[in-house]
């Protein structure tokens, strides 16, 4: 089942429990995709955003929700920070299982030896390969260093 249509059977499902918690962060990710589809119409005639793109805003609205949830227990709003836990564990769902720390080396080591990545300068090449095969199942931001560090 594509992932679309995961999301849609949920956001029935919400509405028929009258999970009204779960059925709000539900319809927050059905919002971001609308809005990223509405946005691409200018750019494209296609109107629609692909599973890789839906993924990449999954785990956009999760990073998110975990600085806004470090921000409210910061401040000593835990009922906030709360909320933010909830709604990740909902994106969650959808997304792919995240990748151990070992996974994760396994595939940087594989990405740089796959593009034959020799300096720094090919860090985005890595970095592209990485994405076409992990698109929701890695912190980007974190394996930037990673291959960084490899490479340098």
């Amino acid at each position: 089942m594509l992932l679309r249509d995961r999301l849609q059977t949920a956001l029935k499902d919400a509405m028929k429990s009258r999970a009204v918690d779960r059925l709000s962060t539900l319809r927050l990710i059905n919002a971001a995709i609308k809005d990223r589809e509405i946005a691409l119409r200018g750019e494209t005639s296609a109107g629609e955003v692909g599973e890789a793109e839906i993924l990449q805003i999954m785990g956009k609205m999760v990073k998110q929700r975990q600085e806004s949830a470090r921000a409210y227990e910061e401040g000593g709003r835990l009922e906030l920070a709360e909320k933010e836990l909830a709604e990740i564990d909902v994106i969650q769902e959808f997304l792919p299982r995240q990748l151990s720390a070992e996974e994760i080396d396994a595939a940087v080591a594989a990405a740089v030896a796959e593009t034959g990545a020799a300096s720094i300068r090919d860090c985005g090449k890595v970095m592209a390969a990485l994405k076409g095969k992990y698109t929701g199942q890695m912190d980007f931001g974190a394996v930037g260093a990673l291959v960084k560090g490899r490479l340098g």
